[in-house]
Formats: structure tokens, sequence, C-alpha cells
């Protein structure tokens, strides 16, 4: 049960991923630190798959990173080729069985570990692929339900096929890439490795950023720039829409399965990315704080004060504050600690809404006519009861800026926005939903100042929540939405040809370790 209507859920990002290949480090921790960097894209679970040539053993739960992981798991978790995953499910039910990485076997035997960042738009098709394949849920468990665990199946049926016989092992886990990979349609930044090989791959369009990074005595691949330097990494180079990396004792190799058309998320810039990251080139930080100043440009107002919604709004509202010469100030406190819960809310704490989240500073705004920067409006209940709160707490005037246009469709590529009937935007203009929150004026950013702010030619973004243009096509809404695989009556995530009795009937967290032999149960 949500906290209250007023508490809105963030736009959530699809996933973290990061991979290390480094003989001679601790690799789990190097995984740990690396997910620690890239915690905001994903709260709901954390896992970390580690190879030492033999085998793969994999430890994932729900949870913080910091809540599944401890120095005893980390330090069993020995090897030369690692990977981690934290996770907001787009696709897939926030249940144990779809946390990752993902774990499949070969008929040969050999381990396959995946993580992926993104979302596809073609999973009924592969579904259906999947099951004519044979490829069913993980056994003894509740099944998944996640695109991300047909990715997995899929290539680790092409590996066997691939390999001729099952008696060889020798599963081409590279050679599988490059036939699975041209047949998948939407978005996908992919780590995954069997018992030696790390691999890296990047959909066509490049929609959510990968990176590629040098250490010492090896490689690492990680969601976002900040988590290279979490780890001491060397920034190298981004890995390419359309390309293929694999790592291994014979260094670094490039394959390209499909012709590059680049379409990065616009929306990375405004909100999903750390501020210190950098994406093609160009600071978040930079990108945000020229937001702001030429969202002041555009939508200028009779204030005293520019204050954040803390903390994705700041430097737009630093940028702000520049720009008009309006001084800048924190008008409002975050409670850092509030968000997804597995306690189940008293009507009491429901009642709280937003104030379990912030808190006024009193002393700052009484008074004053505020200038409120936030990086977007979705639904438009948490910044309604902001204005509400802000006035209660004595601003004179509230003038709201927002430093990105309209959201007005949703996103089928990785980030869980509303369904479009539920996104304030796209049933009012903007007068109605200044009337809506109770602000006395309103202003978004328009998507030509964005793209300018992002330093990035327009036909290589996507703008499709904000637009409607869509740079990779979508089935219709009823049949892309995000539980279609809980849906299915004969797909991969339908729960189907699963003994219950296996494991229990609960699907509560267990701390859980597996290897290739027992991958496929919870101890």
């Amino acid at each position: 049960m949500p906290i209250e209507s007023d508490l809105e859920p963030e736009p959530g990002e699809e996933c973290g991923v990061f991979g290390v290949w480094a003989p001679g480090d601790e690799v789990a921790k190097l995984a740990f630190y690396g997910l620690y960097a890239l915690q905001h894209r994903g709260q709901e679970a954390a896992g970390i798959a580690v190879g030492d040539g033999e085998q793969i053993v994999v430890f994932k739960d729900l949870g913080l990173v910091s809540q599944v992981f401890d120095e005893q798991v980390l330090s069993s978790l020995r090897g030369h080729v690692g990977l981690g995953h934290c996770r907001y499910s787009t696709t897939g039910s926030g249940t144990w069985e779809n946390a990752q990485p993902m774990f499949r076997t070969t008929v040969g035997g050999r381990g396959l570990a995946l993580g992926h960042n993104g979302n596809l738009v073609n999973t009924a098709e592969l579904a259906q692929r999947a099951t004519a394949a044979g490829i069913k849920p993980l056994a003894g468990l509740t099944g998944s339900s996640s695109d991300s665990d047909l990715i997995c199946g899929l290539l680790a049926t092409l590996a066997t096929d691939t390999a001729g016989t099952a008696a060889t092992d020798t599963a081409d886990i590279e050679a599988a890439a490059l036939e699975l990979l041209p047949t998948l349609r939407g978005a996908f930044c992919l780590v995954f490795s069997d018992e030696s090989t790390l691999y890296a791959a990047r959909d066509p369009q490049g929609v959510h950023p990968l990176v590629l990074g040098r250490l010492e005595h090896g490689w690492v691949v990680a969601s976002e720039t900040a988590a290279l330097d979490i780890v001491g990494a060397n920034f190298v180079r981004e890995v390419e829409p359309g390309e293929l990396l694999a790592i291994d004792a014979n260094g670094l190799r490039s394959s390209r399965f499909a012709s590059p058309k680049p379409a990065g998320c616009l929306f990375e810039y405004v909100y999903l990315a750390r501020p210190d990251t950098t994406i093609a080139g160009r600071s978040v930080h930079a990108a945000r704080v020229e937001i702001g100043r030429r969202l002041a440009a555009e939508h200028p107002a009779d204030a005293d004060l520019v204050i954040p919604v803390p903390e994705s709004g700041t430097p737009a509202a630093i940028g702000y504050a520049q720009a008009s010469g309006i001084p800048y100030g924190s008008g409002l406190v975050k409670n850092s600690y509030v968000g997804r819960t597995f306690i189940q809310p008293s009507q009491t704490i429901r009642q709280l809404g937003i104030r379990l989240k912030l808190n006024p500073l009193r002393e700052v705004i009484r008074g004053k006519r505020l200038v409120v920067v936030d990086d977007s409006i979705v639904r438009g209940n948490t910044q309604r009861a902001l204005v509400r709160m802000l006035r209660e707490a004595g601003a004179l005037e509230v003038h709201v800026r927002i430093a990105s246009p309209p959201v007005r469709w949703p996103c089928f590529y990785g980030i869980d926005f509303a369904t479009r009937a539920e996104l304030i935007a796209s049933g009012l203009d903007l007068d109605g939903v200044r009337a809506s929150i109770g602000a006395d004026s309103l202003g978004y950013i328009s998507l030509d100042e964005l793209i300018a702010a992002a330093e990035q030619p327009r036909t290589r973004l996507c703008s499709a929540c904000f637009s409607g243009v869509y740079p990779i096509a979508v089935p219709e809404e009823a049949s892309a939405g995000k539980h279609l695989l809980e849906g299915t009556a004969d797909g991969i995530g339908a729960g189907r040809d699963i003994d219950p009795g296996a494991v229990g009937a609960s699907s509560a967290a267990v701390p859980s370790g597996y290897g290739a032999e027992d991958a496929l149960r919870r101890p």
C-alpha cells in the first residue's frame, strides 16, 4: 500500500548494472561499491555474480545494496569476473525471482549470469520463442516474469545450439549473443558472463548509458561514469550503440551486432543520472544548471527567493537563481530515508503524506514570494501537496518552475512513468495544471531549450515522454504493459509447470547464494 496519494513515487529508473574483469582483485567488493554508486537507479533488489573460471556463484535478495550484502557474503564470492545489478521493476513484479543477476545453464553445464538495464518492447514475441524452445520459469520457485530472464534463457539455449554438442562443454556465449542481440527490440544495456569471460552490450539506439573503464589489472563496465570513479577506474569510452564487448585473458574484443541509431534518453539529464555522471561528454550537473538558466529566461518570475525541491531540483534551481538574479536558498529539508518499504504504513503515517519526505524551513520561507524549482511533474500529487505545505508555512506566493517539458506520454524503454491517463499534463493545459496544483504561476522549460542544455543533436536523443515520438516502434499500449509476463497464460512468466512444493508457496525474501548446480532453488 502506498504511504499516501500525495507522497508520489519519483520517476523510477529501470536498473543499474556493473561488471568487472580483474584477476587478482576482489571483484565482488568492486561490484558492491559499484552498485552503491548506482543505488539511485534501483532500490527493490540487488545481486552479484562471480566467476572463478570453474563455476559461477550468484547472491541476490530484495532490498538495498547495504541490506543484501555484508562482509561475510562478499568474502565468500571469490573469482576474477563479476557482475552486479540493482533493480527497479519496469517489466516483471518486484519478487525475489525477478531479482538479478539472472542465472541459467546451458545443456553442457556452463553457467550464464546476466544483468539488464532497460525494457524490451517485443517481450511477447520473445516469450513465444522461449516457450517454443522449452524454456520455463526457474524451477521450484513461483516463476520469473521479467524480460531479463527471457534474454538469459534464450542466450543459454542459443549458446548450447552454437556449441554443437553438450559433450564438448564449450558453449560459445559470444556467438550466441551476436545471434540473439539483433532480435531484441527496445532499450537494453546488458552485462553478462560465463565462468571466465565478461560481456557487455548496448541497444542500437543507446537509450540508456553504458560506459567502459580501465583498472590497473582489468576492466569495468557500468551504467554511469560515477560508478567508475568510486572503484578507481579510468573512463575509457562509452559502449557504442549496437556494440558487444567481450573481456577475457586475451584482452578486450569489440563486435558490432547492429548499426547505431543513437536516441539517448533525454530524461537521464533531467533526473535519472547522478549529477556527477557524464553522458555523451556532457556533465549532468552542468546540463542541469544550464537547464535552470534557460528556464529563468523562458519563465521569469517576480520573487524574493529561489528554492529547489531536493535533491534533483537543486542544480536547476542554482541555474535559475544565477540567471534571474534572485537569491538562492534552501527552503525544504529532505528525509533521504523515505522510499519503498516492506512495512505496511498505518493510517496515521499515510496521512503524513509528503511531510514524511519534505519539511519546510519556516524561518527561510515565511513572508517570501518563492520560485520552487522541481525536475518534473508526473501526476501532480506531490506538487499539489508541496504548494499547500509552503503556503501553510507562510509563503506569500508560490511560483513553480519545472526543469523539463510536460510529461504527456508513457515510457516503454525503462522509466516507470504512469499510464497516459494518469499523467496530469496529458489531460490538462498549462493553466489547468497550474490550477490543479494551486500555484500562482507555472512554467516548464521548452523541449528546444532542454535539448540545447543537453548539448546533443536533437536527432540523437529520445524525447518520447515529452513529444510522443518513439524512436523504437512499440506495440499497442495494452500489450506493452509492465505486467505482460505475469498475465500471459502460456508465457515464460505464467508460472506453469512449476512444483510449488519444491520450496513452498511463500515468496518471502531469503538470502540466497547459488552456483551452477543449485541455482534453481533457495536454501
